[in-house]
């Protein structure tokens, strides 16, 4: 591996602003070398995007205040690593 090359790991960290246009021109081009080379990343994307579709269809008034309070504790705990 180069170390220009993108780590899945990597990628999976990026996608939200892969997705918002927010990577600037190197960073865009290392994701997209690295998604035509790994299937399981392109899946991985797939998967985000399916998601964001779907989820974009459902009110928010539609979600419990217990299942965004669960929803958010987990995001906290997921973007401090835990």
């Amino acid at each position: 591996m180069r170390a220009e090359d993108l780590t899945c790991r990597e990628l999976v960290e990026l996608v939200t602003e892969y997705l918002e246009d927010a990577l600037s021109e190197r960073e865009r081009t290392r994701f997209e070398a690295h998604l035509s080379s790994c299937p399981g990343c392109r899946a991985h994307l797939a998967q985000v995007r399916e998601t964001i579709r779907i989820l974009g269809t459902v009110p928010p008034e539609s979600l419990s205040e217990e299942a965004e309070r669960d929803l958010l504790t987990a995001f906290r705990g997921w973007k401090r690593g835990g």
